[in-house]
């Protein structure tokens, strides 16, 4: 049973989500999967792109990002699913040995009108590094059941 219901996302609760530090081999994995870009790839065509080395997938940056957030607060709320995403921005390369911190602050919290079971809380999300620069940040809305009465 979850202990995280919707009335705990109130507005301007922030969640730290963890950290992870990406590897080369992670960023190359990836990327040879998903998104075989060649500053992504390959370390000679990286050097020699407008990034001057290796960098990760945004997407790869957006699966971590996800990976923390389920491991430390989805995973114990009574969460519903996420209709979508808004406002997705890659602001900083991450590049390997980069550790990223997962922040998410809750913007808005309303009860659904159509279903008074649950609710939605709109959080937005900062992906910083380890010297605090923002790497990515998106706006996310998610349902997430309310407290049993």
């Amino acid at each position: 049973m979850p202990s995280r219901h919707f009335e705990d996302f109130a507005v301007g609760t922030v969640f730290e989500a963890g950290s992870v530090t990406v590897s080369t081999a992670e960023i190359v994995e990836f990327a040879t999967r998903y998104d075989p870009q060649p500053f992504h790839v390959d370390a000679e065509a990286a050097q020699a792109s407008i990034y001057g080395g290796l960098i990760a997938s945004g997407w790869h940056t957006a699966a971590l990002m996800m990976r923390l957030f389920v491991d430390s607060i989805a995973a114990d709320t009574a969460a519903l699913g996420s209709p979508g995403v808004d406002e997705l921005r890659w602001l900083l390369p991450v590049r390997p040995g980069d550790t990223l911190s997962v922040r998410m602050t809750v913007v808005e919290a309303r009860v659904s009108q159509s279903k008074p079971d649950r609710g939605l809380v709109r959080g937005r999300f900062e992906v910083t590094n380890q010297d605090g620069g923002l790497a990515m940040s998106l706006t996310a809305l998610m349902f997430v059941l309310r407290r049993p009465a």
